[in-house]
């Protein structure tokens, strides 16, 4: 079926000037380079899992905020790989940093001092305020450590009863695919199948703090966890206020504050975290996706040492988390988006961004949404967001639906204006054409 469904909507083979076709087909491995799209569709379906419905475009090569196909078209990339190349598709900095940690020292498990991490680990938590933080490698093994942080503190310092904590999370919310993850999820196509699920995991409204306060009234909760701006729900962005609110309830309930700030965070919203709009500060912070700017798979969690210390050895860690390879592209990831002001930017051009796109008519796009440069267009109900994104597809831009009607558009935010405003009219037409 997927064979049948890729032939159909595959992109026709067109290409763009010479020199993007030679510069494409120079970067690509030969044993790549002799298969078209199609046959990189049929590829994945015969060899891979099916666990993912992509976009029927084949990449092979990416730079700033474009990327380009096998035969050598040209995209602008509004996903930003959901976020995480936020300073641009293989960033020559990030790019060196790789290059010359990974010869030297790439791995030595944490059963050993390396004398990368120290460094690194120094640089993040003066960056953003923490006293510790506990290196991971992907967003969700954040979520994962963020969760047993929560509870151990609770048994250690909250003096809930042993294994009665609770953590509160907020319906809609998406932070992974792990059975810790699905378990605090709302959506049948992450949980259904996968039981049974993850005691102690309750679920209140988004943006509702008089569901909060009820809910933390518990004596058993111990955390709250929610993302600043719902991604994966369709950037869902809550009343101004919101998250003061949230601050001020979990500490009147002496419950941790999670922030699982992995798609919201490092500039995307306009700031470099998005609790800073409303100037708060969680207990508990989750980054990932952009920490390493998309080339090496990094996360982190921080706090203080009222809540980090009560993790002792051999309690929770990775192999690969705060790897030698992982602490140097981050600490250049953090650079650039300091050095090259790209929450500014982010909010210079998301704010262009949100008003072109207002422009289109309001029986076609009923609703424009977002923060800095995460943002979502609700389709009007006769369009199908999947139909519109191979329209998008076809003029040269990628972007992927969720939940039907809305679609995600969140670019790097190394963006400029005429990039910007060039990719806007691709939007506009596709749009207006159906």
């Amino acid at each position: 079926m997927f064979s049948k469904l890729t032939s159909r909507l595959a992109a026709p083979r067109l290409s763009l000037c010479s020199q993007n076709s030679k510069a494409a087909a120079a970067t690509v491995p030969h044993n790549i380079r002799q298969l078209n799209s199609q046959q990189v569709f049929e590829r994945e379906d015969k060899y891979g899992a099916h666990n993912y419905h992509p976009l029927p475009v084949a990449l092979t090569k990416a730079k700033g905020v474009f990327v380009w196909d096998v035969e050598g078209k040209r995209y602008f990339d509004y996903l930003s790989a959901y976020s995480a190349v936020n300073q641009g598709h293989g960033h020559p900095k990030i790019v060196k940093a790789l290059q010359e940690q990974a010869p030297v020292l790439a791995l030595t498990s944490r059963a050993f001092y390396s004398d990368v991490l120290g460094e690194y680990e120094e640089y993040v938590t003066k960056l953003f305020k923490y006293d510790k933080v506990l290196p991971m490698n992907t967003g969700v093994e954040g979520g994962e450590t963020a969760c047993k942080l929560a509870r151990k503190w609770a048994y250690t310092k909250k003096n809930i009863p042993n294994n009665k904590a609770k953590i509160v999370f907020a319906e809609n919310n998406f932070w992974g695919r792990t059975l810790s993850a699905v378990s605090a999820s709302t959506d049948p196509s992450s949980y259904e199948g996968f039981g049974p699920f993850m005691p102690g995991f309750e679920i209140i409204k988004y943006n509702d703090t008089n569901a909060l306060e009820k809910a933390l009234q518990d004596p058993h909760v111990c955390a709250f966890m929610v993302e600043p701006i719902q991604g994966e729900a369709g950037v869902v962005v809550p009343d101004h206020g919101y998250l003061k609110k949230v601050r001020e309830i979990c500490t009147k309930h002496n419950v941790l504050w999670i922030a699982d700030e992995v798609q919201t965070g490092l500039a995307r919203t306009g700031r470099m975290l998005a609790v800073d709009h409303e100037d708060v500060k969680p207990d508990i912070l989750i980054l990932g996706k952009a920490l390493s700017g998309g080339m090496y798979p990094v996360s982190a969690v921080l706090a203080n040492d009222d809540v980090m210390l009560t993790i002792k050895p051999g309690e929770h860690g990775s192999t690969y988390g705060g790897n030698p390879l992982g602490c140097k592209v981050a600490i250049a990831a953090l650079e650039v988006l300091q050095e090259e002001k790209l929450a500014e930017n982010a909010e210079k051009m998301g704010q262009l961004l949100r008003s072109e796109l207002s422009k289109l008519p309001k029986d076609v796009v009923s609703v424009v949404r977002g923060k800095g440069l995460l943002n979502a267009i609700v389709i009007n109900s006769k369009f199908d967001a999947w139909d519109v994104c191979l329209k998008l597809k076809d003029n040269g831009l990628l972007a992927k639906p969720t939940h039907g009607d809305i679609i995600r558009f969140a670019p790097p935010l190394v963006i400029n204006e005429a990039q910007m405003l060039e990719s806007v009219d691709i939007i506009k037409k596709s749009i207006l054409s159906m």
